[in-house]
């Protein structure tokens, strides 16, 4: 029995319901797909200190300026890196929810984000 043959039998607001859900459901994976391409960048020290992440979160590339690089200073460029690293998925995050959520309408929906 084809999907066509099982909702010709399904009252016409189910039909609809299911309709609007598949409708929600590829506008969602095109979203996730263009999220994917888009990039958020967090910085810290001033900016010595750049991460780009990408809408899954993924860091695709991290900026050190040279004057931050010191043998005796190790541990604050590494905490400087950290804090960069946060701060651009916090932005990657909201980017994410805020696109998802044009599609959502608003709706909490678990997994999404």
């Amino acid at each position: 029995m084809s999907d066509e043959d099982k909702r010709a039998g399904m009252p016409e607001g189910l039909q609809g319901l299911l309709e609007q859900a598949q409708g929600m459901q590829k506008r969602l994976a095109e979203v996730q797909s263009e999220l994917a391409r888009r990039t958020a960048v967090g910085e810290a020290g001033g900016g010595m200190v750049r991460v780009t992440v990408n809408g899954r979160n993924e860091v695709l590339r991290v900026e050190i300026e040279p004057e931050v690089i010191d043998r005796e200073e190790r541990e604050m460029l590494q905490d400087l890196v950290v804090a960069a690293t946060n701060a651009a998925m916090q932005t990657a995050a909201e980017m994410v929810a805020r696109e998802m959520g044009k599609v959502t309408g608003g709706l909490n929906i678990p997994g999404l984000t």
